[in-house]
């Protein structure tokens, strides 16, 4: 018995849900994936917060046809397709190049981003961006480094005041003690 319309509205309004807290989406090819496979990358995404959603491409199609931001998907539904939606965290992408690298089973037909069709290309420049907790550390990083020569360069100026005023005292004993002779 096949699904009833409420089932499949059901899942239509899941996917434009999911799809509205996602920054980002990628289709990928995954036929030949096992079950097993499939919870594997599951469980890779997880952490980063993405889910990675196996769906027929009618559905998706249907929940993307009035959304502008994820209509240019509609150019990768074809074949088996299963949909990776990151929230916020690009770590996922990393995380299926590694699950992608074990099992040689999938291949990435592409994403969408903001509205715009991303290229296996520009999926493969996103997951080679440093992750957000780097990015924050070298801010860090960098800030520490100012702030640091901010106050020597402070701290330096008395010291070099001291030491001109030290010279000219000592200028200044030198030429009494010349003319004392």
């Amino acid at each position: 018995m096949g699904r009833t319309l409420e089932n499949k509205k059901e899942i239509v309004a899941d996917l434009k849900g999911t799809l509205n807290e996602s920054t980002l989406a990628l289709v990928i090819d995954y036929q030949g994936l096992t079950v097993a496979e499939i919870t594997d990358l599951r469980r890779r995404l997880r952490p980063s917060g993405a889910v990675c959603k196996v769906t027929k491409n009618t559905f998706m199609g249907i929940a993307i046809q009035e959304d502008e931001q994820w209509k240019p998907m509609s150019e990768l539904l074809k074949g088996s397709s299963a949909f990776v939606l990151v929230k916020d965290d690009l770590s996922a992408i990393k995380a299926y190049q590694e699950f992608q690298k074990a099992t040689k089973k999938t291949e990435l037909r592409g994403g969408v981003m903001e509205g715009r069709l991303l290229k296996e290309a520009d999926v493969k420049a996103l997951g080679d961006l440093p992750s957000k907790e780097q990015l924050m550390a070298q801010i860090a990083g960098a800030i520490n480094a100012l702030a640091t020569k901010v106050a020597v360069g402070i701290n330096e100026v008395p010291s070099s005041l001291a030491r001109a005023i030290q010279a000219v005292s000592d200028k200044d004993k030198d030429g009494a003690e010349a003319a004392a002779e």
